[in-house]
């Protein structure tokens, strides 16, 4: 083990949820479940280990739709859905019939066929080639440790007596790894920031991190080698470095740069001169859109419906989920992003060859012209929601007009004898080439948004999951804005509607450079809405 440090000592991570904040370490109780009884058995032994099995997984079971629920509640619907997919994957007959016979074979107790079963599913499953599936691995090491607490009768804890780590005004997580039931389990309410060796910007974590308001920052090698509990710590979720003992002007003068929490009202009438929509995954997310406010969906990104369905859905069942949403927004505008799979999506039904570079692969607009009845289902159902609302079709990952025409052309031959209402076509600019040609891709789309996560990955070269290089996943950058503005130009030219859909769009930061480089428009998630319009006013005076 590494002598701990006692001296201020900085360390440059991956900030994964912005804020800063300073407090004392709390070490995460990692090795709670280091010696666990292993025995042999055999007669009524082995039938009493099924049992325990069964009796674990039905608490478990129970324990994470609890957790649903106290998530939907404090946080919201999407997040919440974390804890469905873990309770699938938990009651999924197949897991608890290859523990059962592993317990028969080989004649040992549930805890260590627990282990064993789960151990080789998530080493199998972080070891392939997509960071869609392979990033659900950490889903079966949480399974893993909530069979084996509730069996050993144990809980998720710190190291040490709660008080003696935190100060009045709480304290810092620092573990081995972010996860959703950490971010949530320990007392979100005293926790004031996370602190980690791993866990990706995207991570489940991560996005329940950045809901909850935590300050977090990952890929710090070793990092629990160096600190104890007690030791002071200064955390920056928005650079990602953190500051082991600072010095007090070094706390000083970061609390000092940090912007002041504003108190942001629940809802905040519109912006004259600057729309503000709303970003959902499922159609659930309506009523949390309308209360906040939206000014239409700027982004319904479709996939996540048959993401969590773990299925393709037919035609009436899409229909029915996106005429809800239509019916919802009673005419506003709603853009229904064609599915977007594959990369990250890759989905186990969708029968994907093995990629060695998914990312550059056979995903979106690609995808949709290789699967053209996957396409074709879906222009149907958006055709006939069109009836009577406003419905805009957004074609992902295109890389230049002649892809877009074939696409586009698909899904007029799919809809001509379907009885259509006002369909407006458009693209997500997310790929450089794109980008370059935004001029001659105007005279032939309807709209156009930004999709400025990919857009940045792919403008510069850089994984975001990627430990090494995530520090490098930065827009803010001269050569970003410049392009942000020729698109924003070419969408004046034209006379053709562009907005900021990407997660960029989210941060206040970055709203007056959006406004400085012509852009009126933007899709947030739904709690984001409030405090986008404050900093779009703000802006928008600043001008005048």
């Amino acid at each position: 083990m590494e002598e701990k440090i006692k001296s201020e000592t900085a360390f440059d991570g991956l900030a994964l949820s912005r804020g800063i904040a300073f407090g004392k370490v709390c070490l995460l109780n990692e090795n709670r479940q280091s010696n666990l009884p292993m025995y042999r058995v055999d007669g009524e032994g082995v039938e009493r280990e099924i049992g325990r099995l069964d009796r674990a997984v039905k608490i478990a079971g129970e324990r994470l739709e609890a957790l649903r629920d106290k998530v939907e509640k404090q946080i919201g619907v999407p997040e919440s859905e974390i804890f469905v997919a873990q309770r699938m994957i938990l009651e999924d007959p197949t897991l608890s019939t290859e523990i059962a016979e592993r317990i028969r074979t080989e004649f040992t107790n549930a805890e260590s066929a627990v282990s064993f079963v789960l151990d080789s599913y998530e080493a199998r499953i972080a070891a392939l080639d997509d960071e869609y599936i392979s990033a659900r691995a950490t889903d079966f090491g949480e399974i893993k440790r909530r069979l084996l607490d509730v069996m050993g009768n144990m809980q998720l804890s710190l190291q040490c007596d709660k008080t003696h780590c935190a100060g009045p005004d709480g304290r810092v997580i620092v573990a081995q790894e972010l996860t959703p039931s950490l971010t949530v389990d320990l007392d979100p309410d005293r926790t004031i920031a996370f602190v980690t060796e791993h866990g990706g910007v995207n991570s489940h974590a991560a996005i329940l991190a950045r809901a909850m308001g935590i300050p977090a920052v990952s890929g710090i090698p070793d990092i629990r080698d160096h600190v104890g509990c007690g030791a002071e710590i200064l955390v920056n979720g928005t650079s990602g470095e953190v500051i082991l003992w600072p010095a007090p002007q070094t706390v000083a003068g970061a609390l000092a740069t940090a912007a002041p929490k504003e108190e942001v009202p629940e809802r905040v009438d519109p912006v004259d001169g600057f729309k503000v929509m709303a970003n959902i995954s499922w159609a659930s997310e309506i009523d949390e859109s309308l209360d906040m406010g939206a000014e239409g969906i700027g982004l319904y990104r479709t996939e996540f419906e048959i993401v969590a369905a773990e299925r393709f859905l037919s035609e009436e069942e899409l229909y029915e989920r996106y005429v809800s949403v239509g019916r919802a927004m009673a005419g506003t505008v709603v853009i229904f992003r064609l599915f977007d799979i594959g990369s990250d999506k890759s989905l186990p039904f969708m029968g994907i060859p093995e990629e060695e570079n998914p990312s550059l692969g056979w995903r979106g607009a690609r995808l949709l012209l290789g699967r053209r009845d996957v396409l074709k289902t879906q222009s149907r159902a958006l055709a006939r929601t069109s009836i009577g609302g406003r419905v805009h079709v957004m074609y992902p990952m295109i890389v230049d007009v002649d892809q877009f025409l074939e696409i586009k052309g698909i899904f007029m031959d799919a809809v001509k004898d379907i009885e259509c209402g006002v369909i407006k076509h458009g693209i997500m600019f997310e790929v450089p080439s794109a980008c370059l040609q935004a001029r001659d891709l105007f005279e032939v789309v309807d709209f156009a948004s930004i999709g400025t996560n990919d857009l940045t990955q792919y403008l510069f070269a850089v994984d975001r999951d990627n430990d090494l290089v995530a520090y490098d996943y930065n827009p803010d950058r001269p050569v970003f804005w410049q392009l942000i503005r020729n698109m924003a130009d070419a969408a004046r030219e034209a006379n053709k509607p562009l907005s900021v859909c990407g997660e960029l769009a989210g941060y206040e930061r970055f709203i007056p450079k959006l406004v400085e480089a012509g852009i009126r428009s933007v899709s947030v998630s739904p709690r984001r809405i409030a405090e986008t319009r404050l900093a779009a006013a703000r802006a928008l005076e600043a001008i005048k």
